[in-house]
């Protein structure tokens, strides 16, 4: 008699909400000493796949990895981190078939998606189903024969769809062999592999905008044994990396030649004007002379108006806050006053840079920090610096709740967390600042016009060589005032004291209700630099690296041109978003074609 589980009685396949939970079911169960090598193991697999789909977001539609625990039937057992099924039933003939599905359906975003079995025994018959079954599917049958499920079996070689009659397809198979499917979701066919042999479509018209598909295989009598290679290995089938590279290079040339209307006008001019206003939006401004001069456009902004936006964005990427937020004060009255938020930002990356050092009016050619300058500060006015912080850290504590009178609790649990600084551009070991040459220069705009002397040794930072803002090349443009007041305070004082105003600031913003959690959370990280004798190598050193002015700089830069009623965003980076989240929408709805489009091909985000 069968025996099968609960799932199967259920015609929804029973625990099929706890198999797409997103738990690992596929970890396997070795020891402590295995755990290095597993998690090895697991990162490989991860990459290999990433290679394979990488349009597949796996934090929203989890890749198949592994048989499901709990969508099968009783008489299946599994083994191997989930990628070895047995038959465990008597077989009978009748009413003896088991199934077993993946833990997750394929997503579409995959575009073309393979998987291979490798047939370990055929057992007694070699009674075997491969392919692929909707989430409603019984576990007590083989895949192919019921409703939106498509088999191909060893028995006879014929393909199944949806039906008990199988039709002519390809040959039977038995031990030893591999069999591959691959779902294409762009035409909605499915082709099966014999040991790395294509044997032609087997099934059209999938359902894919109807139902998500699982790959499945069913066996049905004693001996029955397979192995599952869902892409942690190599293919037997090595043609299928090639497959899609041709199909990326069609979608490519579809896009291509797609035609283009001309209700809005001709093409090329509407492409010109998008780049010229990406050019005048970013502060390129002869470049987009250049430009303007080649395709015979003319732009409202006034050149002045474009420079006077580069001086200020230029003193924001070199560090340069103090100067950039006077900059600002003096050219757009009312700006700041205007938009808080904004000013808070531009105040609290202030502080940060008058801890780097980068803020300083005049920074000596030996000069490395004013953390680090104070051991030696220390020694003679230590009672007052101490006082000083402390003053600091009790008026913090009235004005954002908690930003920072847990600076030092809040640095050491970080210190705990994470003994090391993780950030996209800016590894751990590589935030510090040093009093060497200034050939170790970081490069961040390439526009001609942008005239930053600085030199890039291919680091956004490097450890104990980081002199980006003493290197910076103020043009004739840049030729800024400096008020006395500026000029103030030095060392950890003016960093105490400005700590303080800082302070005074988020608590005006609580008061006003402004203050929100990225605001708070902003000034809690900031203060937290203080509290290590080295910040660049603490867990809160990623604020130092040069590369966290870009969106300082990106937000007021937006900010201004709104002020002038122009976008806050230029139509280029509208339009590639807008695409971007296309092909998401395309993802959903079960558009295999998004797969093989990436707009980085068009737009390198490096």
């Amino acid at each position: 008699m069968l025996g099968s589980s609960s799932q199967s009685d259920n015609p929804s396949g029973g625990g099929g909400a706890t198999a797409l939970t997103g738990v690992n079911t596929c970890a396997g169960t070795g020891g402590h000493s295995s755990s290095n090598h597993n998690h090895h193991t697991r990162q490989q697999v991860t990459d290999r796949l990433k290679m394979l789909y990488p349009n597949v977001n796996e934090a929203e539609t989890p890749l198949p990895r592994c048989w499901s625990p709990h969508d099968k039937c009783l008489s299946i057992g599994l083994s191997q981190n989930n990628l070895h099924v047995h038959y465990k039933g008597v077989g009978n003939k009748h009413d003896g078939s088991a199934s077993v599905r993946t833990a997750h359906p394929i997503p579409p975003a995959c575009g073309l998606y393979y998987f291979e079995v490798k047939i370990v025994s055929k057992g007694k018959d070699g009674y075997m189903g491969i392919g692929l079954t909707a989430q409603q599917f019984r576990m007590n049958r083989l895949p192919g024969w019921d409703k939106q499920s498509y088999g191909y079996h060893g028995d006879d070689g014929n393909s199944y769809s949806s039906s008990n009659n199988g039709q002519s397809y390809g040959p039977t198979f038995t031990t030893g062999d591999v069999i591959g499917c691959c779902v294409n979701f762009v035409d909605n066919s499915c082709f099966y592999t014999k040991n790395g042999i294509d044997l032609g479509v087997a099934f059209r018209d999938l359902p894919v905008h109807k139902c998500k598909l699982y790959p499945t295989v069913g066996l049905q009598t004693p001996g029955e044994e397979i192995d599952a290679n869902f892409g942690q290995e190599p293919f037997k089938f090595d043609q299928i990396e090639d497959m899609m590279k041709q199909m990326r290079a069609q979608m490519k040339t579809t896009i291509y030649d797609f035609p283009m209307t001309l209700d809005q006008g001709d093409p090329t001019t509407l492409l010109h004007k998008m780049v010229s206003s990406y050019l005048l939006h970013n502060g390129y401004s002869q470049t987009a002379e250049a430009f303007a001069r080649t395709t015979g456009q003319s732009f409202q902004e006034d050149l002045s108006s474009i420079r006077n936006r580069q001086k200020i964005l230029k003193l924001v990427l070199s560090g340069k806050m103090g100067h950039a937020i006077e900059h600002t004060l003096r050219s757009y009255p009312g700006l700041l006053e205007n938009n808080k938020n904004l000013w808070f930002m531009l105040k609290c990356r202030q502080f940060i840079e008058m801890v780097n050092g980068s803020d300083n009016e005049t920074t000596p050619p030996n000069q490395t920090s004013v953390i680090q300058s104070t051991k030696s500060y220390q020694n003679g006015k230590s009672t007052v610096a101490h006082n000083n912080a402390q003053t600091m850290v009790t008026t913090s504590t009235t004005t954002t709740n908690t930003a920072v009178i847990n600076a030092d609790n809040h640095a050491h649990q970080q210190e705990l967390k994470n003994t090391s600084v993780s950030d996209e551009n800016c590894s751990g070991d590589a935030i510090s600042i040093s009093n060497k040459n200034n050939s170790t220069n970081i490069d961040y705009l390439n526009d001609v016009e942008m005239e930053l002397n600085m030199h890039t040794n291919g680091n956004s930072c490097k450890n104990g060589s980081s002199n980006f803002n003493s290197s910076l090349d103020v043009d004739e443009e840049m030729d800024i005032d400096v008020s006395p007041s500026t000029q103030k305070y030095h060392g950890i004082e003016r960093i105490l004291e400005f700590g303080k105003e800082l302070s005074q600031m988020g608590q005006q913003l609580e008061k006003d209700n402004k203050m929100n959690d990225e605001d708070r959370q902003m000034l809690e990280d900031a203060f937290s630099l203080i509290a290590y004798s080295n910040p660049w190598s603490s867990p809160l050193g990623w604020q130092l690296c040069p590369t966290k002015r870009e969106n300082v700089s990106t937000a007021l830069n937006s900010a201004i041109l709104e002020s002038m009623n122009y976008p806050r965003r230029p139509p280029l980076d509208v339009c590639v978003a807008h695409a971007a989240e296309l092909l998401k929408v395309m993802a959903r709805e079960s558009l295999g074609a998004c797969a093989f489009v990436n707009i980085e091909d068009v737009f390198p985000l490096n």
